[in-house]
This record gives structure tokens, C-alpha cells and sequence, in this order.
């Protein structure tokens, strides 16, 4: 990779976001961005249905947007990755990673040979014979078929990254309050709660955006298109027009599936209380949806600042990334941890 320069690249299920970062004296600062569209159904729940297609944006996104390496760190979300709190045995980097997939064969839903596997620890454990951290799994075939529509646009994938931890490098607030970064995007979600930083739990939720367009439509006898458009003009508010019971009804899934994510906190032994809610990603900016989320589950509710961490020097690229700036927690957060 070009030296100083990092660029996070995070394929969505509607576009692609990629971010080049160049670390200077007062820190990492953007030096260039973009955003592709993609065709519905091309990308399904963070897995690569049609790599052409894929590959055909990102040429295009390279192409336009003048980034100076080809070299990328790819972000992987899937809602079959696990990321599960657990011990394990005390051992050097090296050998961490030889014995892991011997160490977590019996907690992994999937057989180790097709997952890829990642430990993340919660602690510094001096000599101690065990390690708490998360383990971190995801489907071999779903992060390989990825890369292969990367690399066959002519980039290189320098290492690939959990989406959910670029998330929480990017958008999280080290005040000691407990945290939960809400990314929506257009099939899934993602729900991180942390306490400064280190995750208390990880989860993708499969429903979006798009989960609630689908639902106006049904209920309305419309087209996909006609719904986006109502529920984008209507929003959450206080309309007297019929529509809008229904858009506020079609939220209700998401937003119940959000408060079982917090109910985990107060579990067993846990007993811990969400008290903010960071709200990004391109669903995020559905009018009323921050008020209704904070109604419901009786919390601060805010938006997310994903380039909080980064230095403005002054130039235009910062207006750029205002085209999807509510999307780019993801591959900011990617740049900030290859930096």
C-alpha cells in the first residue's frame, strides 16, 4: 500500500464506499472518496450475489474518484458471522492463531474449515493461563467470493476487516457512557454497544431500509418504487394522510429487534443499561426515526459523526463525502485501523 495512505472499502447492498486517508502531523486526513451504486439484488446481506456486476462498480468508482493505490482494506459483514464472548488458552499471536480453530470448534455454529477466524481480546492477561476476548467467525465462501470481485477489478485486497469494528474505531464516543452504534443499511443492521471503546456485545440484525419499504408497499398495494418514495416524503411524522400509520407500523420490527439486542445487556450478571444510541448508515436518515428510537427505548438518541477522528486540513473532500456521509462510519473506521 502507498506509504501513509489507507483506503476502507465497504460494499453495501445498494453502493460501494471506499475512503483514502493519508496520516499527516495533526493525524489522518481524506485525501480522496467515492461512492457507486449498485443494482438491487447484487449484493444480498453483505454476500456478493453477482461479482460482475460488482466488479464492473468498482472500476468505475476507481476510475472517477482518482484514488492513488489499488491496494484496499475490505470490510465483511454477513449475518452469519459470529462474534461471541469467550475464553481461550493465553498463547503469543503467532501461536493464537494456529490454535484457535482446535480452541472454538465446539462454539461455531459453521465447521472451522469454512470459517475464517478472528480473536479479539478484552483484556490484558499478563501470565495468566487464559485470555477473554471475542471470537470472531465468518463464512470462508462469503469473504473469498468478495475478494475475488475486488481483485478482478484490478485492486488488491491488503486485509479484510469485521465492518462492525471500522464501525465502532470510527463512531464511538470514549466518554464511559454505554453505547450503541446503530448502523441501517438497506438489508441489515448492525448493533455494537460499548463502554470507550471496547464491545460489550456485536450484532447484525437481516433487516433494513429496505425491510420497511417492502412492508409500505405490501400494505399499500404499490410498487417498490412508489413505497421508497412515500416513505422518504412521509417519514415517522404526525400526517394525518393514512400513509404514515403505515410507514410508523413498518419501523415497529426493526426497532423491537434493536431493544432485544439491548436486552442482553440486562441478562444474567450483566445488568447493563444502554444509555445512547449513535444512529448511522443511509436508513438512519428516515425523518422521525431518531425520535421514535429514543420514545421507545428511553434513550439519548444522536447521529453518528463518523469522521470525528480524522483531521480537516482545509480541502474539498470533506464536501464530497457529504453525498454519503451518513454511509461512511464503515470505511472511514477501515481506514482508521490499517493506519
Amino acid at each position: 500500500m502507498t506509504a501513509g495512505t489507507t483506503i476502507g472499502l465497504d460494499i453495501g447492498s445498494t453502493s460501494i464506499r471506499a475512503v483514502q486517508t493519508s496520516r499527516g502531523r495533526n493525524g489522518p486526513f481524506i485525501t480522496h472518496c467515492g461512492q457507486a451504486s449498485l443494482p438491487a439484488g447484487a449484493v444480498r446481506g453483505g454476500v456478493v450475489k453477482e461479482s460482475e456486476t460488482v466488479t464492473v462498480a468498482l472500476k468505475q468508482l476507481w476510475s472517477t474518484s482518482h484514488f492513488s493505490s489499488r491496494d484496499v482494506v475490505l470490510g465483511v459483514t454477513n449475518p452469519q458471522v459470529v462474534v461471541r464472548e469467550m475464553a481461550v488458552s493465553n498463547l503469543p499471536a503467532d501461536k493464537m492463531r494456529e490454535a484457535l480453530p482446535f480452541q472454538v470448534r465446539d462454539a461455531l455454529p459453521l465447521p472451522v474449515e469454512r470459517s475464517i477466524l478472528d480473536f479479539y481480546p478484552l483484556e490484558d492477561p499478563g501470565t495468566a493461563d487464559n485470555v477473554r476476548g471475542l471470537l470472531i467467525a465468518a463464512p470462508k465462501d462469503a469473504v473469498l467470493d468478495a475478494v475475488r470481485a475486488v481483485e478482478s477489478a484490478g485492486l488488491h485486497v491488503s486485509r479484510v476487516d469485521l465492518a462492525s469494528f471500522a464501525l465502532l474505531r470510527a463512531a464511538s464516543q470514549l466518554d464511559g457512557q454505554v453505547e450503541a452504534i446503530v448502523d441501517i443499511g438497506g438489508q441489515s443492521t448492525t448493533v455494537i454497544v460499548h463502554v470507550d471503546g471496547v464491545p460489550l456485545i456485536v450484532r447484525t440484525i437481516p433487516r433494513g431500509g429496505a425491510d420497511i419499504t417492502d412492508m409500505v408497499a405490501t400494505r399499500l398495494d404499490i410498487s417498490t418504487a412508489e413505497a421508497e418514495a412515500l416513505k422518504c416524503r412521509i417519514g415517522l411524522s404526525a400526517s394525518s394522510e393514512p400513509a404514515a400509520a403505515v410507514v410508523t407500523e413498518a419501523v415497529g420490527p426493526l426497532i423491537s429487534e434493536i431493544r432485544s439486542s439491548f436486552a442482553y445487556l440486562t441478562a444474567g450478571e450483566r445488568h447493563t443499561q444502554v444509555t445512547r444510541v449513535a444512529l448511522s448508515g443511509g436508513g438512519s436518515l428516515l425523518a422521525g426515526l431518531a425520535d421514535e428510537l429514543g420514545r421507545q427505548l428511553e434513550v439519548a438518541v444522536i447521529a453518528a459523526n463518523p469522521v470525528q477522528r480524522l483531521h480537516d486540513p482545509g480541502t474539498d473532500k470533506y464536501h464530497r463525502l457529504e453525498r454519503f456521509f451518513s454511509s461512511s462510519a464503515v470505511s472511514v473506521g477501515l481506514t482508521l485501523g490499517a493506519a
